[in-house]
């Protein structure tokens, strides 16, 4: 199949506030959930860059999979850079679509990086909707990278000026949504770990253990609770915009517990399915165009099996 997410029996749509469904020719019912599962990017994130025929998801080959396999599957358009609250409000409204566009009352919601934050903030609102939130690569606890730059006064206005006038534009147009405004600060800010810790306070969960030696509980109130992500950084000398990326959490964290940009603990939410693949963060998403380490776990097949696991869950 073609890496790009334009491949003949796959489509996808948009409802107004640009939320984007994937289709496919489903082939099995492996990965068909009850609720329907709804996907939300991270900073510098994109449902799909161009469009259908010839474009970049951001979840790359990863919803098309599912939809061959059962589940309905939408990807969220919400600001590349904003505040948690911001970017939940954003996909307040998404959620709200896609519950219209299926007639379910509840849906799963999966979040990397600063995803994982929005969609607690869903559970925080509108707590009905939810049946169940997975974190990968999340910032629940926050990234001290963000800490960092935002310490680095010269160097954030720097890049706050370059991405609120350049690079956040340029991503909302290639998405077709110019409205999606860009805030650095905001988005830092929020995923910073005291910005983070903040946040938890605000808005306590049962999902977050107080040490990272202990587990979260796995569910509150009917709502269940997932995470899973990579302790990687340079995983292949071939992805160059990847391991760029990656070397930021070594140099915070002074150590190779992370996956180049958040570390393990900070991850952690609900039941752990794995805290160690041999991804960095954007291996996560299958990103930079499925390129990985040689040996390493496919992540189209750990979201594959995520789904089937809330399939019998009755989720």
């Amino acid at each position: 199949m073609s890496a790009l997410c334009g491949a003949i029996s796959i489509g996808s749509a948009h409802a107004a506030s640009g939320v984007q469904q994937v289709t496919a020719s489903v082939q099995s019912d492996y990965a068909k959930t009850k609720y329907p599962i709804l996907f939300t990017h991270g900073m510098f994130g994109f449902s799909r860059l161009g469009v259908a025929a010839f474009g970049l998801d951001y979840w790359y080959q990863i919803l098309p999979d599912l939809a061959r396999n059962g589940s309905t599957v939408f990807a969220a358009q919400i600001s590349p850079l904003e505040s948690t609250e911001v970017r939940g409000e954003q996909l307040l409204a998404q959620v709200e679509d896609v519950r219209a566009l299926t007639g379910k009352e509840k849906v799963n919601l999966i979040g990397h990086s600063h995803g994982g934050p929005t969609i607690r903030y869903i559970e925080i609102v509108r707590p009905q909707y939810v049946a169940s939130l997975t974190g990968v690569g999340a910032t629940f606890r926050g990234s001290k990278v963000a800490d960092d730059l935002l310490a680095n006064r010269g160097g954030a206005q720097f890049l706050s000026i370059a991405t609120n006038y350049i690079i956040g534009p340029i991503i909302a147009f290639s998405q077709g949504n110019t409205g999606l405004k860009s805030n650095l600060n905001a988005s830092l800010t929020s995923i910073s770990e005291q910005g983070s810790s903040a946040f938890n306070q605000r808005y306590p969960t049962p999902a977050l253990a107080s040490t990272c030696s202990q587990n979260g509980a796995t569910s509150r109130n009917g709502v269940y609770y997932y995470s899973w992500t990579g302790t990687s950084q340079v995983t292949n000398v071939l992805d160059v915009v990847d391991s760029a990326i990656a070397v930021l959490g070594p140099i915070s964290y002074g150590s190779l517990n992370n996956d180049g940009l958040v570390p393990r603990c900070n991850t952690r939410f609900g039941k752990v399915i794995r805290d160690d693949y041999d991804w960095n963060h954007l291996d996560e998403v299958n990103q930079v165009l499925g390129i990985r380490g040689l040996f390493s776990t496919d992540p189209v097949s750990v979201y594959r099996q995520h789904a089937n696991r809330l399939k019998l869950q009755g989720l």
